[in-house]
């Protein structure tokens, strides 16, 4: 199993999807939005922490800035009913530590505005993650803007499942200084405005 990835960026989709190449060859994974902005660096390489998902008929690798994003990977995929895309849909819209206060909290409408989670499944992970998830403040470096986050929101968003014409709506309403700050925030605040 791989389990950590060192290597230049080769590609990368504004909804997570990479490809690192590592001395030639060129892994293809998929990663919480925002990821490259905070996973450490050597010259002018990426470190990524993997896990490694064998399903039937596929292998796929999901790549994290931090051991800790791993975990919690690990941790919310271990609830039943909840897969890897969830729980990377949980990881773009609530940091590690936003994601343990909210579990720790019960905040049920916080967690349903993430897309693909409903009232159910927000119950399971309150229940099954409650004290098991790291509510620390800190946990993940900032990130600088990305001098693309418009066309990045809108990709991320239509993929959790809104209208393009909602998507625009709510990028615009972010203002002009969408470009000076981080994707994670921004996903976190178009969220908020998109949820009822």
């Amino acid at each position: 199993m791989i389990g950590l990835l060192t290597g230049r960026v080769a590609s990368e989709q504004p909804e997570g999807a990479l490809i690192i190449d590592v001395n030639g060859v060129g892994y293809e994974l998929l990663s919480p939005v925002g990821t490259l902005g905070r996973c450490a660096r050597e010259g002018q390489h990426v470190v990524l922490h993997i896990h490694t998902h064998v399903r039937e008929g596929a292998i796929e690798l999901f790549g994290f800035a931090s051991e800790q994003e791993r975990q919690v990977f690990r941790s919310v995929i271990g609830v039943p009913g909840v897969g890897p895309r969830i729980a990377l849909g949980l990881l773009s819209a609530l940091p590690p530590g936003e994601l343990g206060c909210a579990v720790a909290a019960g905040d049920l409408p916080r967690l349903t505005r993430v897309p693909g989670v409903g009232k159910k499944t927000a119950e399971r992970l309150v229940l099954e993650l409650r004290g098991k998830l790291s509510t620390g403040e800190g946990t993940a470096p900032p990130h600088v803007g990305h001098p693309d986050n418009v066309s990045r929101l809108l990709a991320a968003l239509t993929n959790m499942g809104y209208r393009a014409a909602e998507a625009e709506r709510v990028v615009r309403a972010l203002g002009p200084e969408i470009d000076r700050r981080p994707i994670a925030e921004l996903i976190r605040e178009a969220l908020s405005r998109l949820t009822p």
